[in-house]
């Protein structure tokens, strides 16, 4: 059965833009581990690394921190991007662990892809619509 894809109109400041994409400092970094006290060593410090992260680290990572609401709380808390936190929200408890990591790189590389467009296509304007798509 195929998926429903709803979206939702937001308004995206250019200065948000650039925020989401920006490094933050590897103190806020996002520390994937596989268990309470078991660090893999790998840290992403902006949204672009995060994707490349999200591609090596181990499956028991990515199911560790989704069922802990974590990427959530860092995307929407750290980096302020409130509406992919909302979108990966909405996706798959019951989806396998590789499903998952499947499911938020695609998540995550889309909305850089918007991030990185309107930054480019923006360069003298302060807001722009986007549509940001949402997984019911």
């Amino acid at each position: 059965m195929p998926k429903k894809v709803a979206s939702k109109t937001k308004a995206l400041h250019k200065s948000s833009s650039a925020k989401f994409l920006s490094n933050i400092p590897y103190e806020s970094g996002f520390h994937f581990f596989t268990a309470i006290g078991c660090s893999t060593g790998i840290t992403a410090t902006n949204l672009n690394e995060f994707a490349a992260k999200l591609e090596i680290v181990p499956a028991e990572s990515v199911d560790f921190h989704f069922q802990r609401k974590d990427f959530q709380k860092w995307i929407a808390e750290t980096l302020g991007d409130k509406d992919l936190a909302e979108a990966v929200s909405i996706f798959g408890a019951a989806r396998s662990a590789e499903d998952l990591r499947k499911e938020m790189l695609r998540m995550v590389q889309e909305r850089i892809g918007e991030l990185t467009r309107f930054s480019i296509t923006n360069e003298g304007t302060t807001i722009k619509t986007i549509i940001v798509p949402l997984q019911l």
